[in-house]
């Protein structure tokens, strides 16, 4: 069983193409309601950096290219969660599971998901926006055969974890302006925080 720390908390999933804008309004769900924010982008790249034996191994798996394998990045996430359990008032995974056997591993090794919130825009408006960002970030993976690779590659895998949790899915049009979206999110946030602060209280 998990953690009773974690099991009362909102877990929420962000999913979106890459460009999607969930970077912008993980930042906005944060200042509203106090969720900590998890990516394992982050926290792979904060182990490395420790010099554990962990950190070690990682080091070493990534510089043969290779993908760090789910059981590490999943003791990764459930350690951060436990670790700042008692402070978060829910927590916002961004950016995972990026495939459907991750979904099913991380409600097995650490909690249910109770949202799930996806961005949804066009690949003609993602690739866009990731030219438009190359523009600035210099970034080698910013052009436009990379791009369309890589959304190909999101949507393959996302697509399969949707279809997982047909109960707990929102889709957002990530389309519209910030603040249209972001009044999308807190109409899904709102009962759900609620909710769990009685239960807190309780």
């Amino acid at each position: 069983m998990p953690p009773v720390s974690i099991a009362n908390k909102p877990i929420v999933w962000i999913l979106g193409g890459p460009g999607s804008g969930k970077g912008t309004q993980c930042e906005k769900i944060i200042a509203k309601y106090g969720f900590t924010h998890l990516s394992t982008g982050d926290l792979l790249r904060a182990e490395v950096k420790s010099g554990s034996d962990r950190a070690k191994n990682l080091t070493a798996i990534m510089e043969q290219g290779q993908l760090v394998p789910n059981d590490v990045v999943l003791d990764l996430l459930k350690e951060a969660m436990e670790a700042r359990a008692a402070k978060a008032n829910g927590f916002l995974i961004d950016g995972y599971p990026r495939e459907k056997s991750q979904g099913i591993e991380f409600e097995k090794a650490i909690a249910p998901v109770t949202v799930i919130i996806y961005f949804e825009a066009s690949c003609d408006t993602l690739t866009k926006r990731l030219l438009g960002r190359a523009l600035s970030s210099g970034r080698a993976d910013d052009n436009e055969e990379t791009i369309k690779l890589r959304l190909k590659t999101f949507l393959d895998n996302n697509q399969q974890v949707l279809d997982q949790y047909p109960d707990k899915l929102r889709r957002i049009n990530a389309e519209q302006g910030v603040d249209a979206i972001f009044a999308e999110v807190e109409q899904i946030l709102d009962p759900i925080t609620s909710g769990a602060a009685v239960a807190a209280a309780n």
